[in-house]
């Protein structure tokens, strides 16, 4: 087995990394101050002087294969998904890598028709618009998608939307324009054909952003801002449609696996800068007459935290490497392993990097408490951990019934 990188990938990771240290991790005081003194989820300027950066080095959309993005492979893109973990609400979108719009574009690229990818798509590659995902409900249990109420019924020569979608990831951003929804247009066709996904303009007659949705408090502006949106009658023409309708249910799973697999990449970046903060920590500080860094429960919690990470980066390449030659549905095992192992090692490494700061852990002063909230929605979000490990019980137990 050969563990190494290959030429392409070598050269993107050092791009990258001089990109970050450069570029990136020195602007993260700044963007806080811009945050600061702006309107909530109004994007700090320093974002697109990032942006521009960025893409004049290359770095950009490496996360969508093909025509559209940067040509890499899932097992290419993975180590760089890492790389900007480390800074996850800045390096993300100044990559135009941040969710849910590598979702959306690759919902687009994958079942778009012409119009709709030239409409949308070219706008978001190019990084001139945000978008946003609506799929969760407050009403119905949404870690079963077939539990959607949002109505979309046919109507001469548009569609019709009602209903209530909330945790509408990218929706406060002030340069979201176009909000993918999940309704039922068929609540009598099969289970999994119910559902179907409608292009709606954010300024549609009949779309009320309620209120934006803070996250442990923070207002998770890397993914755009999270709403609760009111479709009220809202009308749009029968050819926003993405796929056909009864497509929904299978465009929502091809389109949750690569973000799953983006999430985990960019989550064990977070965990390699929380354990490398505490590093620097307890080397630095000294309690009852010895550096914290002598202490053998830290020392305990440093040893644990490079087998935990280590672990879970082979299952994650593991993974994307599965993804590249037997497809998504071949790593299906292998995508759910992951959404619930990289979490539950992400909250685990920052948790005791806090512990380890002490009140600077939970304060402003450190990115932790924000790395931590971030780490601890993905027990949550695209599917919580309990649905998968039931799902991963079950395969298993069917190859001994």
């Amino acid at each position: 087995m050969d563990f190494a990188f290959d030429e392409r990938t070598e050269s993107m990771r050092s791009e990258l990394e001089s990109f970050m240290d450069e570029h990136v991790l020195p602007s993260e005081e700044e963007f806080e101050r811009q945050a600061a003194s702006s309107a909530p989820w109004e994007v700090p300027g320093i974002v697109e002087e990032l942006k521009r950066e960025a893409r004049s080095r290359g770095l950009w959309n490496l996360f969508l294969p093909g025509e559209h993005g940067a040509g890499l492979t899932n097992l290419q893109y993975a180590p760089l998904a890492e790389i900007t973990g480390r800074s996850p609400h800045l390096a993300p979108p100044a990559l135009n890598c941040a969710a849910p719009d590598t979702g959306n574009m690759e919902v687009l690229s994958m079942f778009g028709d012409e119009r709709q990818r030239e409409q949308w798509l070219t706008p978001l590659l190019n990084g001139e618009i945000r978008s946003a995902f609506c799929m969760t409900e407050p009403d119905v249990a949404s870690s079963d998608a077939t539990n959607i109420a949002t109505r979309i019924r046919r109507e001469g020569d548009e569609y019709v939307i009602t209903g209530r979608k909330w945790w509408s990831s990218g929706a406060m951003n002030p340069n979201c324009r176009i909000l993918i929804v999940m309704g039922k247009t068929d609540p009598e066709a099969e289970r999994h054909r119910q559902q179907s996904m409608v292009l709606v303009p954010v300024d549609a007659p009949g779309v009320d952003i309620r209120r934006g949705m803070s996250v442990f408090g923070y207002s998770d502006g890397d993914h755009g801002g999270h709403a609760e949106i009111d479709f009220n009658e809202v009308r749009v023409p029968a050819a926003n449609i993405i796929s056909g309708e009864g497509e929904g249910f299978t465009i929502a799973q091809a389109r949750l696996g690569p973000g799953r697999i983006h999430h985990c990449m960019r989550a064990i970046g977070m965990a390699e800068r929380a354990l490398e903060l505490m590093c620097r920590r307890v080397v630095d500080r000294e309690a009852f007459g010895r550096p914290l860094a002598d202490q053998g429960t830290v020392q305990h919690w440093i040893a644990d935290a490079r087998v935990r990470i280590e672990s879970v980066r082979q299952l994650v390449l593991k993974t994307a490497w599965l993804m590249d030659t037997v497809g998504n549905r071949g790593a299906h095992t292998e995508i759910q392993a992951i959404k619930v192992s990289v979490p539950e090692m992400a909250t685990t490494v920052i948790d005791r990097a806090i512990q380890a700061h002490g009140g600077a852990g939970v304060s402003q002063d450190t990115p932790l408490a924000n790395l931590y909230a971030h780490a601890r929605t993905l027990h949550i979000v695209d599917g919580p951990d309990e649905v998968h490990r039931r799902s991963l019980a079950r395969r298993e137990l069917s190859k001994h019934r």
